[in-house]
Formats: structure tokens, C-alpha cells, sequence
């Protein structure tokens, strides 16, 4: 059987790739970036590309010069400004939300949906495990879809009895919907403020929609222990694992604007050794259930 971990968070900018990275670092698993409207899971493991697929998220309308008599219907019926019509009807695919509503009114028929891709999954080497991640192109809405695709193409390379790990988006949304889709247990990264800890309820209700073991890591810890507080108070309530603390460390920081890891540091090994202790507890009670 094949572990599903995900680490997720309510918003961004929490922690959750430098969490997600130092966590890989420890246990060579196979690693998935689902948070592919803004992927940086590659800065910190830093992968070698070995297979690039492409990814159609949907189908883009083609005008048929041809065909096109310049009737103006599809400018007229576009809701979202993405076709002009001089001569012949042109097409701004950055504008255009692929409705289909262009082909549906052209009574020449010269306007047709096909396929065309969108960004890439990229299949990849890493010092501490394979690796999938993706390239979606700008505007291209389908990024719930392309997180189902990235996290099939890890699971092939799990095989049956591996271990993915997957880097999540943050917030509640549909790529965090199909992140936690089977998955087995769910890691939220939170940090300790008014609007990390609101954040943080919601993505745990998510996560419990789609029956994973929700477990906690707080980062910056220190920053305000009142809030820190809040949260394994309310975790203790809820019945969530509090896997650790991360504290705030300048060291850190310095980690990843070099593109390291900082649980590969000795001054910082020790707060991810305990979060990754704790993690597997949480995986072996889950295996039980």
C-alpha cells in the first residue's frame, strides 16, 4: 500500500515547500509538487529532468480563415472580450476562457475546439528521491486537473509499497481539493498569527472532508507564543497531532535564499528530526486504522 502524505497550508508563504523539502531530505521518498500555479519545490531539491510529458488542461477554439465570413457573431457573443473581428475573426488565447460559446454561434462553422497544450509534467531525478512536478502556462485555468495528473505520475513511480510525498498549494481551493483526494495523512503548516490560525481551520475541515489524518507543524513558533498557544490548545481539543515547532532563525532564511535545506543543518536539524519523528508515529497509527 502506498503512503499518501501531503503538507498543505490555509494560505501561502507559511513555510509548508521548506517543510515539504527538509522532510524529503530525511526519508527518500517519492516526491510530487502539486502547487503548480507556483512551483519551487525545484529550488531547494534541485531536480534533473529525465521525461517531460505534455499537459492539455482544454481544448482552445481555432478559427478557420477559410471559412470565417467576418459575421462578427462570436465577438458578439464572447463575454470576455477575447475575439475582434476585422476581416477575419483572431483570437486572444490569453483572454480566453475556452467556453466554446465561439463555435456554438458561427454559422459558417469555421470556429472549432481542439486541443492544445498547456504546460508540462516533468518527470525527474533528485539526490533524494524521484520527483514530479509541472509547468502551467499563464491563464490557463486548469490547475486542479494538472495536480490529478502530477500526483498519477508519482504514484506509478511509488509503486506499491512506497512512500509519496507531496508538496500541496496552500488555501481551500480546487488544486488543494485534488491534493488531498485520497491522500492518508495531511500535514498543515500554520504559523502563529490572527489569520494563520482562521487559515488553518479551514484547511483542516478540508482535510477531514476527504478523511485524512490531519497532523500540525507551527513555524516561527516564537514569533507569538500566545497564538502558539491557541493552536495546541485547539488541536488537543480537536483530536490533531502536533508533529512539532519550527522556530523564526535568520539560519533558515539563509538556507533558502542559497537553495538549501535546512534540516541538512546541524543548528537547525533538530526541530525537523522531531517533526519527522512524529510523522511517522502519525503514519504508523494511520496503517493500523
Amino acid at each position: 500500500m502506498t503512503i499518501q502524505v501531503a503538507v498543505v497550508s490555509g494560505k501561502g508563504g507559511t513555510g509548508k515547500t521548506t517543510v515539504t523539502a527538509s522532510l524529503a531530505a530525511m526519508c527518500s521518498p517519492v516526491i510530487a509538487d502539486c502547487d503548480v500555479d507556483a512551483a519551487n519545490l525545484h529550488l531547494l531539491l534541485k531536480p534533473t529532468v529525465r521525461e517531460k510529458k505534455p499537459y492539455f488542461g482544454h481544448k482552445f477554439p481555432e478559427v478557420d480563415a477559410g471559412l470565417c465570413a467576418g459575421c462578427g457573431a462570436c465577438e458578439t457573443y464572447c463575454r470576455f472580450g477575447a475575439i475582434k473581428v476585422e476581416d477575419r475573426a483572431v483570437i486572444d488565447l490569453v483572454a480566453c476562457e475556452a467556453c466554446g460559446v465561439c463555435e456554438a454561434v458561427c454559422p459558417a462553422g469555421a470556429v472549432s475546439l481542439k486541443d492544445r497544450p498547456c504546460g508540462e509534467v516533468f518527470i525527474s531525478d533528485t539526490a533524494y528521491g524521484p520527483m514530479v512536478h509541472a509547468r502551467l502556462d499563464p491563464g490557463v485555468g486548469t490547475a486542479g486537473k494538472l495536480v490529478t495528473m502530477v500526483r498519477e505520475e508519482a504514484l506509478k513511480l511509488a509503486g506499491k509499497d512506497g512512500i509519496l510525498l507531496i508538496d500541496g498549494p496552500p488555501g481551500i481551493g480546487c488544486p488543494v481539493i485534488a491534493t488531498l483526494a485520497g491522500v492518508d495523512v495531511a500535514v498543515i503548516v500554520v504559523e502563529p498569527t490572527v489569520s494563520g490560525y482562521s487559515d488553518f481551520t479551514r484547511v483542516l475541515n478540508v482535510a477531514r472532508r476527504f478523511k485524512a489524518m490531519p497532523c500540525v507543524c507551527i513555524n516561527k513558533h516564537d514569533l507569538n507564543e500566545d497564538y502558539t498557544r491557541k493552536l495546541i490548545d485547539y488541536c488537543k481539543e480537536s483530536d490533531v497531532r502536533v508533529l512539532g515547532c519550527i522556530p523564526y532563525d535568520r539560519e533558515i532564511f539563509e538556507c533558502v535564499r542559497m537553495g538549501e535545506i535546512p534540516a541538512l543543518h546541524n543548528k537547525l536539524k533538530d526541530s525537523y528530526t522531531k517533526i519527522f519523528k512524529n510523522l511517522n508515529d502519525a503514519i504508523e497509527e494511520r496503517m493500523k486504522k
